[in-house]
């Protein structure tokens, strides 16, 4: 894996290695991934142009629901709740390889601490994980389950998931999506969420900023969708609890597990009808 870190960080030039930040979320970039003894309930099947894609749920629905994992890719707790809101919902949940072929970042060891694995940690999020790039993955695989008969179809993302996810639904990108939700996002800004055009869930932690969210409500509060929006401020949870960060055998973490989840089906329930 140090190798592999390495490898990363020679593609980057000695110019870029002082000044290259794509994400300045702290607590995305130090918080390690926790081991989760959780089986999995779905299948890997080949979904559009994704080699690898995690499908819970019925294998017909009337309407579909897009995951957008965090960094480090698919990980118990995250596959855990698409089990969840597929089974809740009765709908089909799709979680696509979207780091295919390169794989997820190493998490052995993890969080970074030398310069150059954290800067290879940066420049991940510049290339494999570059968000306009994975935008328009995002939206060319909702246009393909739409083809495919999905009526609507929704999509959530964690972490650096959510920046793709909330810009999926933005403005001049003729989208595919009904609704959209993220998850302690990373790279939250208010700007992203001035361009949507569809509703939008978001439920931060105590790591992203509060001022950020408080303008993305206000913004969402003048949107003509804006009673179709949810919102919640998880004070007391940290970057990552409802997915691979999250450590389900805390209570507090669990309850709020719990809670994140049922608030996200509720929004699907309400805006994919």
């Amino acid at each position: 894996m140090i190798p592999r870190i390495r490898s990363i960080f020679r593609h980057i030039t000695p110019s870029r290695r002082k000044m290259t930040t794509h994400n300045t979320n702290a607590a995305c970039c130090t918080i390690p991934p926790v081991l989760s003894d959780y089986t999995p309930k779905g299948t890997f099947k080949s979904v559009g142009s994704f080699s690898k894609v995690y499908v819970t749920g019925p294998e017909t629905s009337t309407n579909a629901i897009v995951c957008v994992y965090d960094i480090f890719g698919y990980y118990p707790q995250t596959q855990q709740g698409a089990d969840i809101v597929a089974s809740t919902l009765k709908t089909t949940v799709y979680m696509p390889d979207f780091f295919e072929p390169d794989g997820p970042f190493p998490h052995d060891p993890f969080p970074p601490t030398t310069d150059e694995g954290k800067q290879a940690l940066q420049n991940f999020f510049g290339t494999t994980a570059n968000p306009p790039k994975n935008v328009e993955k995002l939206i060319e695989f909702g246009k393909h389950l739409k083809t495919n008969g999905a009526v609507k179809v929704g999509a959530y993302g964690f972490c650096w998931g959510g920046k793709v996810t909330v810009c999926a639904g933005g403005e001049n990108l003729n989208t595919p999506f009904s609704a959209v939700s993220i998850i302690h996002p990373a790279m939250l800004s208010a700007e992203d969420s001035e361009k949507l055009t569809v509703p939008l869930a978001i439920y931060p932690s105590k790591d992203e900023p509060k001022e950020e969210f408080d303008k993305i409500v206000g913004i969402l509060s003048k949107k003509s969708f804006a009673d179709s929006c949810d919102n919640k401020y998880y004070s007391t949870m940290h970057h990552g609890w409802a997915a691979a960060r999250g450590d389900l055998k805390n209570e507090e973490n669990k309850k709020e597990f719990e809670d994140v989840y049922t608030k996200l089906v509720n929004f699907f329930k309400k805006t994919l009808a």
